[in-house]
């Protein structure tokens, strides 16, 4: 690392030829983002990489190595941050010259927030206007994905008593011609009747990003701009300078009994009329409906081009398992909703027009795109019983931790001939059976071993379990030799969950057998 931490150090030398602090804190998060976002074994990569250049910048001791640590101070980790101002002040104790711009490091004050978006809701730009005091501003500029928001409910993976991100950030930037930016903001919603551009309250809005970066941060290969590594330290001080004490957006709940008056006011509509096969409709807008309640923030009545593509042609492929007759009818079915939700939410023609012409270029592909287990030559009876809830996406992990589910035989001990057709692989009763038959002769420490592992895999808790699993099986481990690391991760980790994601991470990066 040594290499790497001296260019760096070369890097910041520019710090000593800027004069202004904005220009400084833009190099310094240039700096600390070469590493964001990456994967390191030794453990979480702002602690060995991150840390490890705040000990090296402070054993240099150079004018470079001071101003990289005054930026850091501002810029890095909270824990890079106190270690970077005990460097920094040693340095100074012992004579090292301070930049020009360190006093005005921390004197940026949040002024204006504003969001710019479509109507349709699937984007929208974050604007936020800061200044050092004078009259010169600039603007950092957050594109929010919406289409990303944390699944909210059972599907969701937010810590109990914590709100899921409303979306993820995927981009952000600096500008500081900020009255040009902001005319031209509001000349696209004056001239433009699907786009909009609104005033924000600045402490929403912190409670807001702070909740979708950290959605991209957690996220393993968040699809971000080229550039965005470089402004994310400067975009997490941004966020922390905005005032405290705001309520991040919170999705609408939406239980049974709500979804089924929409499913019913739906089906009693002008627009359902047309629709031939109710019953179909029925499960399929049951579908929709959920689709938007869980991966939508609790929306189900927002629709666009964008959100139906994603509906037909990746969340539906994925995730669910459709009859032959929803098959037919979900595309009808879906472009019915979208004038009758259109009614509902006030949404302009043109955006009714533009979505219902994505609804029909989907269509075409979306035969294409969804794969009935049963036309892969599956047996239907035994998928149903991999997937009892409908989720398609778990049908290749639960194979996978329990491929043996047909035939009669005769196990050793308290069950003599079973039928393990018979068995429900749902239940941990049958689910134990089935490991019994797969490990004979195994004692019952190994089997509950398994039995955990089964269960995980059955839930896909965490995600990385079984993107773990398939890593290693595209390297060429065989599925038990998968079987029994994934157990010691799970061994070593105990239960601390990002013990757990770590040592699924270390698995990850183990060389090929042999």
């Amino acid at each position: 690392m040594t290499l790497v931490y001296e260019g760096m150090l070369q890097h910041a030398r520019e710090l000593l030829a800027v004069r202004g602090p904005l220009d400084a804190e833009l190099i310094v998060s240039r700096i600390l983002g070469a590493w964001w976002g990456r994967r390191v074994v030794e453990g979480d990569v702002e602690e060995v990489v991150g840390d490890g250049l705040v000990r090296y910048a402070a054993g240099a001791g150079t004018p470079a190595a001071l101003a990289l640590l005054t930026g850091i101070g501002y810029l890095g980790t909270p824990r890079q941050a106190a270690e970077a101002e005990r460097a920094a002040l040693d340095l100074m104790a012992r004579g090292v010259a301070r930049p020009a711009w360190a006093d005005r490091l921390g004197t940026v004050m949040p002024e204006e927030c504003f969001v710019s978006g479509d109507v349709y809701g699937d984007h929208e730009s974050i604007v936020c206007t800061f200044s050092y005091g004078g009259p010169r501003r600039h603007a950092l500029v957050v594109l929010v994905d919406r289409t990303k928001a944390e699944p909210v409910g059972a599907g969701g993976r937010t810590p109990r008593g914590t709100v899921p991100a409303y979306g993820m950030v995927r981009d952000a930037w600096v500008s500081s011609r900020v009255e040009r930016l902001l005319a031209q903001c509001r000349a696209e919603s004056r001239d433009r009747p699907l786009m909009r551009f609104e005033p924000l309250d600045p402490a929403d809005t912190r409670a807001m990003l702070h909740r979708a970066l950290e959605h991209t941060n957690a996220t393993v290969n968040p699809p971000v701009g080229e550039d965005f590594a470089s402004y994310h330290a400067f975009l997490r001080a941004r966020v922390r300078a905005l005032p405290p004490g705001g309520r991040a957006p919170q999705p609408v709940p939406h239980g049974g009994d709500r979804r089924a008056t929409l499913a019913a006011r739906f089906l009693a509509s002008d627009e359902a009329e047309g629709l031939s096969d109710l019953s179909a409709a029925g499960r399929c807008v049951d579908r929709i409906i959920d689709y938007g309640c869980a991966q939508d923030f609790g929306r189900p009545l927002r629709v666009s081009p964008l959100k139906a593509e994603m509906f037909l042609l990746d969340w539906l492929p994925r995730k669910v398992l459709l009859s032959p007759a929803e098959q037919e009818a979900v595309p009808h079915v879906l472009a019915s909703w979208v004038r009758w939700a259109a009614r509902q939410t006030g949404l302009p023609d043109e955006g009714v027009r533009a979505t219902l012409d994505a609804v029909w270029d989907a269509t075409v592909r979306f035969a294409a795109a969804y794969r009935d287990p049963a036309a892969a030559g599956l047996d239907r009876a035994l998928v149903d019983r991999l997937l009892p809830d409908g989720d398609l996406e778990a049908l290749p992990r639960r194979a996978f931790a329990l491929p043996f589910l047909s035939g009669r035989h005769r196990l050793s001990g308290r069950h003599g001939v079973v039928d393990l057709g018979a068995l429900d692989p749902s239940a941990p009763a049958d689910r134990r059976i089935l490991l019994e038959f797969e490990h004979p002769g195994a004692d019952q420490e190994h089997l509950d071993a398994h039995e955990r592992l089964a269960a995980r895999l059955w839930d896909g808790d965490p995600p990385e379990l079984w993107e773990t699993a398939q890593a290693l099986l595209d390297v060429g481990f065989e599925r038990h030799d998968v079987l029994h690391r994934l157990i010691g991760a799970f061994e070593r980790a105990g239960d601390d969950p990002d013990a757990l994601r770590d040592a699924l991470g270390a698995l990850r990066h183990e060389p090929p057998p042999g």
